[in-house]
């Protein structure tokens, strides 16, 4: 049975085995197979009566079917031959698992293929037409990565071609599209998560004091990401000019966001949560920021997963929220296989999260989050609310205790009010609440049919969403906020922000370590208010010195450009910032040299990477650009150089300004000095007194600027 590598040459990849009672068909009508002729059967129904449906991806037209395999009926090859006879059937044929949990697991007839860096564009597509293949796609998430598609009937064939690529030397990853089935992280169960309040008669004063942070923000200029089910964008909650960015049906490839199936309810309940307007009768954590909603039909691990990250990132996402995941085990049930289940997100899936954490807001970063999970199991397992760019919510509840269901582990970063469940087995107390209460998908297919004990009794709202589910959105909200008190933020910043904002709940069963963290809560509920004060620009010691060259790149040259730092304090930190439009970046190699006087060699900052990009925009600090840390403690005055260096041919481009933002550890360094030659001791203080007197204005112009743009591209 076939191996599978989601990781480079030596990371260990895992096994897959052939089902022997599960059967998966594809119809090219995209109809069910089960219920295509409504009450009459059809010859494709009768193949399947005795089956169960287990598995079903409509937007695909695919479904996996449990059949009986017992003595004497028919076997699995008959059913495949006689639906596969069947005008409407494109494919039927069997199905992998997961030989730990029996989950079902689909490959289609794609792959994806990364060459390295290094390698020839032209070469690596010469290699994939050589090998038969079409290319779909070219991601730009990542340099010489490819998603490609195989000759049809090829079947799991597939499997020896990927480990054909794999082993070129020039390739860093190859493996097939593997779809898995999604799992929303929801509990099905007026506003207590958002401020003290009464609900039922109860007092519940276990909010992230969102209402308190309202005084200060509201999420103003920033932009959610909501990868999800669908959005009911017409809801009124999120009506108004601009409140609806750049939506997407990254499955379908289409501009509409909108639940297109019964049951895709969970993505509107969660952009409620982040940030619905609060105009008709639910607030969202950030109600005055825009909302990008985002539709996600594939299964786990497609290649649509991925392309979402890219395309929330590229149109413009400060916060990109998930709640989903790999399935999760019974959470009131210890002997679940599933605890013990380790999933990975495939490399294209991965690449792309990286993409969207570095390069996303100008190469501050988008700060991504992820639900924990509702397995009452190890979020370490789960590759996707682990990963390290990512940061991991669990759900705490309305007595400020841990909510029953909700995972725990290393990655845990914060937690943020949900719903909850009784659970007398250990000792666990019934809520106060139903739940949280956020928009719901308007009609009878939402989770409230439209009665007052759900929610209201038009339908609009429910008062019984929860699970991480509405934790991650909830923590997303909170980031918009740091965000809209501070737009200059790196995604380092934020994460760090709502780490130092975190309250210290259950302190006896929270099991904090010495530093302040609970394997359940992480670094604590989330405290809003308290974020946003962290959040503040505070007076820096610092200096920024930056020029603007509108100078050509050609083609197959190495082109200098200098800056001249006057100020001989040692520093604490240093960033570099770059912007530069190209034909291909994928040419280039950035290296800057600092002034020999630090004794720092040069440090390349971008070698060869991004692809067919056409341009780069981007801070390097410490956490992008590791050697950068090695000026902490010298002095950096003198001549910095930027050296670009156009490696291959047929491409050039335009640098437009190059930047260096020095952070003293000693007070008493000018906030802003513009680039200039060499200064004298005493030109240098009157370059700083004027600096500080309109130091304000300048700051503000840029500030504006941003804002018009992002306006622009709602």
């Amino acid at each position: 049975m076939p191996k599978v590598y989601f990781g480079r040459k030596g990371e260990p990849g895992f096994d897959l085995e052939l089902s022997n009672d599960l059967i998966a068909v594809r119809t090219r009508s995209g109809r069910s197979v089960s219920r295509s002729g409504g009450p009459v059967a059809t010859p494709a129904s009768a193949q399947l009566a005795d089956g169960q449906l287990v598995l079903s991806f409509p937007d695909a037209g695919v479904e996996v079917y449990r059949v009986p395999v017992a003595r004497g009926g028919r076997s699995l090859e008959s059913r495949k031959a006689a639906l596969s006879a069947l005008p409407d059937v494109r494919f039927a044929g069997g199905v992998l698992v997961d030989p730990a949990t029996r989950a079902p697991v689909l490959y289609t007839e794609n792959l994806f293929v990364k060459f390295a860096d290094a390698a020839d564009a032209d070469a690596c597509r010469a290699v994939l037409r050589e090998l038969g293949l079409a290319i779909k796609s070219e991601p730009g998430y990542a340099t010489n990565a490819f998603f490609v598609e195989a000759p049809e009937g090829i079947g799991r064939k597939v499997f020896d071609l990927a480990e054909t690529l794999r082993a070129r030397d020039d390739v860093e990853y190859c493996h097939p599209e593997l779809v898995r089935e999604r799992r929303s992280k929801l509990i099905f169960l007026p506003q207590w998560h958002l401020k003290k309040t009464s609900v039922g008669g109860v007092t519940i004063d276990q909010s992230a004091n969102v209402e308190a942070a309202h005084a200060v923000a509201r999420g103003e200029g920033i932009t959610i990401a909501i990868i999800d089910d669908g959005v009911d964008i017409d809801h009124a909650e999120f009506g108004g000019s601009g409140k609806v960015v750049a939506p997407r049906d990254v499955t379908s490839g289409s501009d509409n966001p909108r639940p297109r199936n019964g049951g895709e309810n969970h993505g509107t309940a969660c952009a409620g949560v982040a940030c619905a307007n609060g105009t008709v009768g639910a607030s969202g954590v950030a109600p005055a920021a825009r909302l990008m909603p985002m539709r996600l039909a594939a299964g786990l691990g497609s290649h649509a997963e991925a392309e979402a990250f890219r395309y929330a990132a590229d149109q413009g996402a400060d916060v990109i929220s998930c709640s989903w995941g790999p399935p999760d085990g019974e959470w009131w049930n210890p002997n679940d296989p599933q605890h013990n289940a380790v999933d990975q997100p495939p490399a294209h899936t991965r690449l792309a999260i990286e993409y969207a954490a570095t390069q996303g807001r100008g190469g501050k970063g988008c700060v991504v989050l992820f639900a924990a999970g509702n397995g009452n199991e190890s979020v370490d397992n789960d590759g996707y609310a682990s990963h390290p760019m990512v940061l991991a919510i669990a759900a705490c509840n309305d007595r400020g205790k841990r909510s029953v269901y909700s995972d725990f582990g290393n990655a845990v970063w914060c937690s943020f009010p949900s719903s909850d469940f009784e659970h007398p087995d250990e000792n666990h107390p019934a809520p106060l609440t139903t739940g949280i209460w956020t928009t719901d998908r308007a009609g009878a297919q939402g989770y409230n049919p439209g009665r007052a004990q759900d929610g209201d009794a038009a339908g609009l709202f429910t008062n019984s969403f929860g699970g991480t589910s509405s934790a991650c959105p909830g923590a997303a909200g909170v980031a918009a906020l740091v965000l809209s008190v501070n737009p200059a933020l790196r995604r380092e910043d934020v994460k760090d922000i709502l780490k130092r904002a975190g309250e210290r709940i259950d302190p006896q069963g929270g099991q904090y370590t010495a530093a302040g963290r609970s394997k359940f809560y992480g670094w604590g509920r989330v405290n809003a208010k308290t974020a946003v004060d962290l959040a503040k620009p505070q007076p820096r010691n610092e200096v920024t010195v930056s020029r603007r060259f509108d100078a050509p790149i050609p083609d197959l040259q190495t082109v200098s450009f200098a800056l001249d730092v006057p100020d001989a304090q040692v520093v604490d930190a240093v960033s570099v910032a770059v912007d530069l439009a190209h034909s291909y970046i994928g040419d280039l190699v950035l290296t800057v040299e600092p002034p020999a006087a630090t004794g720092v060699a040069p440090i390349v900052l971008h070698n060869r990477t991004g692809g067919t990009r056409n341009s780069l925009k981007k801070v390097y600090d410490k956490t992008t650009t590791s050697k950068l840390a090695g000026l902490a403690g010298k002095a950096c005055n003198g001549r910095w150089t930027l050296k670009v260096k156009d490696a291959a041919a047929q491409d050039s481009g335009t640098l437009a300004t190059f930047s260096v933002r020095l952070v003293f550890a000693q007070p008493g360094a000018p906030a802003v000095v513009p680039a200039s030659a060499p200064v004298k001791a005493a030109a240098k203080k009157k370059v700083a007194r004027k600096a500080a007197s309109t130091g304000a204005s300048a700051r503000r112009a840029p500030a504006k600027k941003a804002a018009a743009a992002k306006r622009a591209r709602g």
